[in-house]
């Protein structure tokens, strides 16, 4: 079995901002950007993961009403998992506006075996032990896959920007793994593009100068929140159909019943 700590284990610390837009959006700022950024090193791929959360929703709930503090956990690959290829478990906090990734390179089988059935994990780490103190107090369970196609960009003069476009997002909540079943619903469309800009520092001047020039905003978004609030919403909203179906149902109901009464009447 794959040693986490031996492959890879690693902590990121960073600014994150997400900016939706439209493709033409992303055509006009990536020909301004251009002269001032690279090829990341591995500048396009696909990104698979599972999320995961406590049979109330408890963590998702709690970022969605925007706390200075939120965490997540996640397991990811870098396109479809393969037997040698390592996947990443990684715990995510924010405070404010900084993200922290903690991660440990784990074997799909071996995630799998310790979030589903508390199997122990290989690596003693620090980092692991946040994991299991995470997973274990909080009771957490796979959620959702989530999905999505990547380009990314790093800074030729600033070393630690970095700048992603992510699109074909999509989910699936049932048979949960890393692999791509054919059964996801897309929730963007052909025109929508999430970009995402990390630093560790301030914006440079010419970013932030073509996001003037652009009014282009950033944005609070989640992709697994984004997912978690539209079914949310579909389940309320077929809840409210079906009770004013049973509300109707009633009404005609007690309204033949008293047609039938007056007419028996007379």
């Amino acid at each position: 079995m794959m040693n986490s700590e031996a492959v890879f284990e690693a902590t990121m610390m960073r600014v994150e901002h997400k900016f939706p837009m439209t493709k033409a959006q992303a055509e006009e700022f990536m020909k301004r950007a251009m002269p001032h950024l690279k090829p990341d090193v591995y500048p396009e791929y696909d990104l698979h993961n599972i999320y995961y959360d406590t049979p109330e929703n408890a963590l998702i709930i709690h970022c969605l009403s925007h706390p200075m503090y939120k965490e997540k956990l996640r397991l990811r690959t870098y396109g479809e998992p393969e037997e040698n290829k390592p996947c990443f478990l990684e715990i995510k906090k924010k405070f404010r506006e900084t993200g922290v990734k903690r991660r440990i390179a784990v074997s799909e089988r071996e995630a799998r075996a310790y979030m589903r059935y508390r199997n122990p994990l290989n690596s003693e780490s620090q980092i692991a032990s946040e994991i299991r103190y995470l997973t274990e107090t909080r009771d957490l369970q796979e959620k959702m896959f989530i999905a999505y196609h990547r380009k990314a960009f790093s800074g030729i003069e600033e070393k630690d920007l970095r700048i992603t476009f992510d699109t074909d997002i999509c989910f699936r909540l049932d048979h949960l793994s890393l692999h791509k079943t054919g059964e996801e619903t897309m929730i963007t469309g052909d025109d929508e593009i999430l970009m995402e800009i990390k630093v560790s520092d301030r914006y440079p001047m010419w970013l932030a100068r073509i996001l003037t020039e652009m009014k282009l905003y950033r944005q609070n978004f989640s992709k697994y929140g984004t997912i978690y609030s539209a079914l949310l919403k579909q389940q309320m909203t077929e809840t409210n159909v079906k009770k004013e179906a049973a509300a109707d149902t009633a009404y005609r109901g007690a309204a033949r019943k008293e047609k039938l009464t007056c007419l028996a009447q007379y």
